[in-house]
């Protein structure tokens, strides 16, 4: 039992360093593609997918799929159930989206 505890504790410190470091290599390649123009400020997006939806933003994150800017976000609808929503970090263009997408009229 004890040996599991120790493992764990070995393995967990070993995940902190490289967490931090591509948390860090995120924000640098984020500041990179928004200064090449190649993503919109995440502040742009954030205003248009609201204005759009119904629902605040609760998560975001920045990827690149298929040799373009994604930015995958979490929104949280007046009904409480959480969707998944895959927009063109450079147009806010919806791409996918995944449970109940409530559009504002």
């Amino acid at each position: 039992m004890q040996r599991r505890h120790i493992l764990t504790a070995a393995v967990c410190g070993l995940a902190a360093t490289p967490v931090a470091a591509r948390d860090r290599d995120d924000q640098d390649r984020a500041r990179a593609a928004l200064a090449a123009g190649e993503i919109r400020p995440l502040a742009d997006i954030l205003a248009e997918v609201e204005r759009r939806y119904l629902g605040r933003v609760i998560e975001v994150e920045l990827d690149r799929e298929d040799g373009r800017w994604v930015y995958d976000l979490k929104l949280l609808p007046p009904s409480g159930r959480v969707f998944e929503l895959e927009v063109d970090a450079m147009t806010a263009a919806p791409l996918r989206s995944k449970g109940q997408v409530q559009e504002r009229r």
